[in-house]
């Protein structure tokens, strides 16, 4: 590939209401847009940098920034897989490239990267960590929705969880803990979320934490999503985890986050492809890996007071692969 010219930004998009988890709130989705242009064609990326992870707005924009002379000299995908982490800026970057070889083949990502045409996929919903009357009042305003997806914080899960399954009674549940638990605290509660219908559970416990599961009798299948990043995650999940949440955030693209999802379906792991808050520039990368996944999570933009134009086409859950014109 030729030499291209980047442009970087960052960009802040209102979220409707509150997105609370464990580790805190937020009011807007703080993304970094990369755009890579060969004179005639141009690719998008969007990344959400994490504070998780020890990533700012401004920094993740320093990262890419950083690569405006090798992108001019010829820097490709590939290449970029050495030059830049596991992390957001690659992922911006990543995507941007798909997107950019998508518009010089004239052909569609899922073609360039062998992969099935997409089809429509059903998102789960999420709500934020709140009292149980909160949750409850928003688990009844969402019961319609096939897969609700609860964010829980410790103390008062189980009203949490209780609440929830009142207010709708036939959807379909998992929670993401965000690592706000102990390994007690697990053995406790995870029977209980089974017979209340909980499917799975994601990151329990601190990522490095993760040897306590090794003990841990099953009664719901444990996900895990801050202990698994890329491929040289896999090992250290093996006899802890049942299934890994796959984040191009974390993986650093759609490149890695494709290999990483072949290589842990291989080792017997069940596949979730999930999200930040974002727009649907973020989400729709993500549509590819998971074609193949078991659990979506991908309703950034549901969460935002405006996505941008043109967005994902959101069908109540479903969620459409995206035109041309978005991404891919």
């Amino acid at each position: 590939m030729s030499g291209l010219h980047l442009t970087v930004r960052r960009e802040s998009w209102p979220i409707a209401g509150r997105f609370v988890i464990s580790r805190g709130a937020k009011t807007e989705a703080d993304v970094v847009v990369a755009e890579l242009s060969d004179g005639r064609h141009s690719g998008r990326g969007e990344c959400v940098p994490y504070a998780r992870y020890g990533e700012t707005p401004e920094g993740v924009e320093a990262a890419i920034d950083g690569l405006r002379q090798e992108l001019a000299g010829g820097l490709d995908r590939e290449r970029l897989q050495a030059a830049l982490p596991a992390g957001t800026a690659r992922n911006a970057l990543d995507c941007a490239f798909w997107d950019l070889e998508a518009k010089q083949a004239g052909e569609p990502v899922w073609r360039l990267a062998g992969r099935a045409a997409p089809r429509p996929l059903t998102t789960a919903y999420t709500i934020s960590v709140g009292d149980a009357e909160a949750v409850g009042a928003a688990a009844r305003a969402h019961a319609h929705r096939p897969l609700l997806k609860l964010k829980l914080g410790g103390s008062g899960d189980l009203a949490r969880v209780k609440a929830v399954r009142a207010n709708a009674p036939a959807a379909r549940l998992i929670v993401d803990v965000n690592e706000a638990w102990s390994p007690a605290q697990l053995d406790e509660l995870a029977p209980r979320l089974q017979k209340l219908g909980v499917e799975l559970i994601e990151q329990p416990l601190p990522a490095g934490a993760d040897d306590a599961l090794a003990n841990h009798t099953r009664s719901v299948a444990v996900c895990a999503d801050e202990s698994c990043h890329d491929r040289t995650s896999l090992e250290g999940l093996a006899g802890r985890y049942d299934a890994v949440n796959i984040k191009l955030d974390k993986t650093g693209g759609l490149t890695e986050a494709l290999a990483l999802a072949d290589a842990a379906r291989v080792a017997g792991y069940r596949l979730m492809v999930g999200c930040m808050v974002a727009t649907s520039l973020a989400m729709a990368p993500a549509l590819v890996v998971g074609q193949d996944a078991e659990y979506v999570d991908l309703d950034g933009p549901l969460l935002l007071a405006r996505d941008r134009e043109p967005g994902l086409r959101y069908g109540g859950s479903l969620v459409h692969p995206p035109d041309p014109d978005l991404w891919g």
